[in-house]
């Protein structure tokens, strides 16, 4: 069964929907996510797992997130998602993508 992938708001399809018509180094990030969103159909669970504990309150209770996954892109970017089980399928919601220093930053590693 193949999972279904979704943004978690509109407003992140359309920022990475404008990444393929932007700059060469937006573009590049597009296909790195474009190249993550396959991977994630093929394995939901290919990303690494972050810690419940490390989970941001405001995912919690924008999102209902339960489990987090970080899928590293190339250049140290981070694609974070969540998996959830409803009835038949499995659908991975795309929940943001950032740099690296904005990834520690968000989880709390740097302080």
């Amino acid at each position: 069964m193949k999972p279904e992938i979704n943004f978690a708001n509109e407003k992140l399809q359309d920022t990475f929907e404008k990444l393929k018509n932007s700059r060469t180094e937006d573009k590049k990030l597009y296909k790195w996510i474009v190249r993550a969103f396959e991977d994630i159909e093929k394995n939901v669970f290919c990303g690494t797992q972050i810690s419940k504990k490390l989970i941001p309150k405001s995912y919690s209770d924008n999102f209902s997130v339960d489990n987090l996954w970080k899928y590293d892109l190339p250049n140290a970017w981070r694609l974070i998602y969540t998996v959830k089980n409803d009835k038949a399928f499995v659908l991975s919601i795309i929940l943001e993508w950032f740099n690296h220093k904005e990834y520690e930053k968000r989880f709390r590693y740097l302080l």
